[in-house]
């Protein structure tokens, strides 16, 4: 029987990693359309990027080539890629529209008492914004 653990880690933040065919153009997008940050680039030509908004980071490594006729959310059949806690979801709402984000859906208000709106980036990745 394992004995309780005194001090647990704290654990501080955490960042994705998307793998993407472009990492400057999808680092722009998520600067232009999201409101990220663009936090830097490495080599050159870029073959990964990093961007923050609040305690979010995103991160996107140069994927190696694949079928043009494979996608994302067939890689990915259900769920999300990310899901984003925010403080005020129909601000956020009203922000993405406006930038042009293509909304999936809502805000709507999910059983388990969270509001979301669903968001696909350039790429075709599902990010949802939750409260």
């Amino acid at each position: 029987m394992k004995t309780a653990i005194a001090k647990r880690v704290e654990f501080k933040k955490l960042a994705t990693q998307f793998v993407v065919e472009d990492v400057v153009a999808t680092a722009e997008y998520y600067r232009d359309v999201l409101g990220f940050e663009i936090l830097g680039y490495f080599a050159d030509p870029p073959v990964y990027a990093m961007v923050s908004r609040g305690g979010v980071e995103m991160h996107f490594g140069k994927a190696e080539e694949r079928p043009a006729d494979v996608t994302s959310t067939q890689l990915r059949h259900v769920g999300f890629d990310a899901y984003i806690w925010v403080d005020d979801i129909q601000e956020l709402f009203e922000e993405l529209t406006a930038s042009g984000a293509k909304i999936i859906e809502g805000p709507v208000r999910r059983i388990y008492e969270s509001t979301e709106v669903e968001v696909a980036d350039c790429n075709g990745f599902k990010i949802v914004f939750g409260d």
